[in-house]
């Protein structure tokens, strides 16, 4: 069988396919799914489960910009997992989620090596995308879960201040996307 898909095409995206994964200069953006994030009322209460299924807790800290406290795990080589909680007597994000639908998924991370790149992408092919916000060591925005299913998804693109403040090991293969496959 030769490396042409059912399409008759090499499997690469072309630029007047709506569907294929392109950047706005046609190129392929490179993405892969960095974590789930579950909302939960106390970080402390939910991580039990997670260590019985073995999971390493990589990251612990609260985020008192956005009122919340994020714990990050991993289960795996690569499997990720965050649980958010707000942090108590501050209001954030989360109060509201929470109080309507109770803890559970919040969102689905997808790591992009160019977060402007990723935006262009979504935009052109008719897909909102909201919250731009550059913090501290990534770069972030989200596809409201109305464009998308149902889903939140939040394009994080990881800065060299990340990995500063959490090491290589917080990042899937030790290295964020852009750095490419040597990680430099």
């Amino acid at each position: 069988m030769s490396d042409e898909d059912a399409s008759g095409t090499d499997g690469a995206a072309r630029a007047d396919d709506p569907l294929g994964p392109l950047s706005a200069d046609g190129g392929a953006v490179e993405a892969r799914v960095d974590h789930v994030g579950i909302a939960v009322e106390s970080v402390a209460e939910a991580e039990p489960l997670l260590e019985l299924l073995g999971a390493e807790k990589l990251v612990d800290e609260p985020d008192y910009d956005q009122g919340f406290r994020w714990a990050y795990y991993e289960l795996g080589d690569a499997s990720r997992l965050e649980l958010i909680a707000p942090i108590e007597g501050e209001e954030s994000f989360l109060t509201g989620y929470l109080e309507r639908g109770g803890p559970g998924l919040h969102h689905v991370t997808i790591e992009v090596a160019d977060v402007g790149a990723a935006m262009e992408a979504l935009e052109a092919g008719g897909v909102t995308v909201i919250d731009h916000a550059v913090r501290e060591g990534y770069t972030e925005a989200f596809v409201p879960p109305g464009e998308a299913n149902g889903v939140l998804y939040q394009l994080m693109e990881y800065q060299e201040e990340y990995t500063d403040a959490h090491g290589n090991s917080a990042l899937i293969g030790g290295a964020p996307l852009w750095a490419g496959d040597d990680g430099e």
